[in-house]
Parts: structure tokens; sequence; C-alpha cells
């Protein structure tokens, strides 16, 4: 999947289990985290930041970890 912005995107709980990105966080991710969608704000190499539709900060995740929305 090409991840460009604008996007809108869901993290693959299974690439993001036990990945850098999941040790750096804590450990208690909330339900939105996996089971809703976000959009990518911006694209930098092999990393994208995601925002979510909640009043949360944005997060950096590898673009293998994310999958397309509908």
């Amino acid at each position: 999947m090409a991840v460009k912005k604008g996007s809108m995107v869901r993290i693959v709980a299974d690439k993001f289990a036990n990945s850098l990105e999941a040790k750096a966080s804590d450990p208690r991710l909330p339900p939105y985290v996996f089971e809703g969608t976000g959009e990518v704000v911006e694209v930098k190499g092999e990393y994208a930041q995601i925002k979510f539709r909640v009043p949360a900060p944005t997060v950096w995740l590898r673009v293998d970890q994310l999958e397309a929305s509908k």
C-alpha cells in the first residue's frame, strides 16, 4: 500500500506488536488505536505521522504497520 498524506489508515495489530514502536509506547494503549482510523498527516521515509479523530497527540509509525481504511 502506498501511504500518502491525507490517506485514512488503520494500524495492523500483528505488525505493531513487539515492534520498536510498541516497546516505546505505554502497554495500555486505548482501543481507538486499533479499532478506529487515523489520517496520515505527514510521511517521511518509512514512517507516517497519524492523527486520530479523538483529542490525542499524533503518532509516528512505520508504513508497513498500516493498512488502508475504508
